[in-house]
């Protein structure tokens, strides 16, 4: 497999640290409210990416962060007139509703907070003081750039071009205008924490480096994450981790670009910000998962609900190509498999390897869907009921392996209320008796309640409404 490696700008062959084992950091959203569809990307995809190797054999240690202190959370605790605590608590557990609604893998998700990892992030911090890498400052903590000579080879930052547009007013005293935080001083009424340079909180970028190291070790495989976080975020996570081991921090770093909304940059001052829980009261989030997985993760996506809208008619298309499949499995016989069985199931196997070979090639997810629907194709227009029923298992259990790599096609199909099924069956036989004012009526009801009916030559199917 290649992958994209922004630290290297190339993409390389993905060779982990163990043969059977990968290590995965991706960073996490700050609970301070509910994540917004730009925190669904890198969620998303690299929930793809960590599905993928799972499927290659691989035992996959996965890490996505909460920052639960910093001050867009002191900021809202005030605004609320509560404590950032109990903001923590509550927007990790909106975060955890949407995370199933978008059919993230939580289950097998190392979930840790910066502030379960104080004495952690203390320690750290001393360390790299007592080896000259920081320095403090009237209760605040300092990284040293200057001791660095390769500061900016994550984002290709000049030193010198970014001491020059520092604002060198911002704190007088630090030695360097770049030098960036690792503990601040407690300001009056801030959460606080005792340390050796007096009560103050974490830095942003510690608590990443301390957290990879505690649960993923040294050196890991894989560092991920929106192309936002490329500098400062991960620039400094590199320069703090590799200053305090002596050893590369992570082996490849991969950055998914930026969505915008109608070709707008999304932001709040610009009022076109959408959290994927107000996404959800109008589409199911299967929907949006569709959506981020039909662009490759580098390249920048357009969020509107015209573009939401012809996802969700793929997600429908991809939805009766399977419903066709599980039809025509329950009317299907065993049978001798004959010659243009087998070259059915040779030709389903040519779009799992196709399917892999565009998975293999930097994640490419977009093209891996379209395989996807070339499969469905190809089943609708060669497998019928007398086709052996061998070879529509095949076929319906590549489709769900496949799509279960991309996290879709996950939702089963749920058993009516008796009043529908009835409401159904009186439809068939209307329908049968030349009533089509009532079978019309009858069908636009169902419509009204969700329920779609298709008439088919195997009989009147029926699927939800996505």
């Amino acid at each position: 497999m290649k992958l994209y490696n922004t630290l290297t700008r190339k993409k390389e062959e993905f060779i982990p640290l163990k043969k059977d084992e990968v290590t995965m950091y991706v960073c996490g959203p700050t609970v301070y409210n509910y994540i917004h569809i730009g925190n669904a990307r890198p969620l998303i995809i690299f929930d793809v990416l960590r599905r993928y190797l799972k499927s290659k054999g691989y035992n996959v240690k996965y890490l996505v962060n909460f920052t639960d202190i910093d001050d867009k959370m002191i900021n809202k605790a005030l605004e609320e007139n509560t404590t950032v605590k109990k903001i923590a608590d509550k927007f990790i557990e909106e975060y955890y509703e949407d995370a199933k609604n978008l059919n993230l893998l939580e289950g097998e998700t190392i979930h840790p907070r910066a502030t379960e990892n104080i004495e952690e992030i203390i320690q750290f911090i001393k360390t790299l003081e007592n080896k000259g890498y920081a320095y403090s400052i009237n209760g605040d903590v300092y990284f040293d750039i200057s001791r660095l000579d390769d500061y900016g080879k994550l984002s290709n930052k000049n030193i010198e071009e970014l001491e020059s547009g520092a604002r060198i007013g911002i704190n007088a005293e630090k030695k360097n205008p770049i030098d960036f935080t690792l503990w601040k001083n407690k300001k009056e009424g801030e959460p606080a924490w005792k340390s050796p340079w007096g009560e103050g909180r974490p830095g942003w970028h510690i608590e990443c480096s301390v957290m990879a190291r505690r649960y993923l070790g040294d050196t890991i495989d894989i560092h991920a994450g929106g192309h936002d976080l490329e500098f400062p975020h991960h620039e400094n996570e590199i320069a703090q981790s590799e200053s305090f081991t002596g050893k590369r921090f992570a082996n490849y770093w991969l950055h998914n670009a930026m969505i915008n909304v109608e070709d707008i940059k999304m932001s709040k001052s610009k009022a076109n910000f959408f959290t994927v829980r107000g996404v959800s009261e109008e589409y199911d989030l299967e929907v949006v998962r569709y959506f981020i997985l039909s662009s490759h993760y580098r390249s920048p996506i357009n969020f509107s609900r015209e573009i939401l809208n012809q996802s969700k008619n793929g997600l429908e298309r991809l939805y009766n190509g399977k419903n066709h499949l599980k039809y025509i499995l329950e009317d299907s016989k065993e049978k001798e498999l004959n010659e243009r069985d087998n070259e059915i199931i040779k030709d389903i196997e040519e779009y799992k390897n196709k399917f892999i070979e565009k998975m293999e090639d930097d994640l490419n997810t977009a093209d891996a869907l379209s395989v996807i629907f070339e499969l469905i194709k190809y089943s609708n227009t060669n497998l019928n009921k007398d086709v052996s029923k061998k070879v529509v298992e095949i076929t319906y259990n590549n489709l769900m392996e496949l799509s279960n790599i991309l996290g879709l096609l996950y939702k089963g199909e749920e058993i009516l209320e008796e009043e529908i099924l009835n409401l159904i069956q009186k439809r068939i036989d209307a329908r049968a008796n030349k009533d089509y004012a009532l079978a019309d009526e009858i069908r636009d009801s169902l419509k009204a309640r969700g329920i779609i009916l298709e008439d088919t030559k195997e009989g009147t199917k029926w699927k939800k409404e996505i």
